[in-house]
């Protein structure tokens, strides 16, 4: 779990900075709050699935159902 959330924190982080916004204007635009920006790009835990797909909006995807690798323990 640990890797998909520095994934989205560091696509997140390098799509908004290719755009060449800060965290001010890219929180504005997707109607996020600064401090949740902040949280996302940090890769906190927990984060509201609706306003992580406000932010993805802006650069064309959102989260969606993945399939994960089944590991049985014995």
């Amino acid at each position: 779990m640990q890797n998909f959330e520095n994934n989205l924190a560091q696509f997140v982080k390098i799509k908004r900075k290719k755009l060449e916004l800060t965290q001010i204007e890219l929180a504005e635009k997707a109607g996020v709050g600064l401090r949740f920006l902040r949280e996302l790009e940090q890769g906190k835990k927990t984060l509201r699935i609706d306003k992580v797909n406000q932010v993805l909006f802006l650069f064309g995807y959102e989260l969606g159902p993945v399939r994960a690798e089944i590991r049985i323990i014995e």
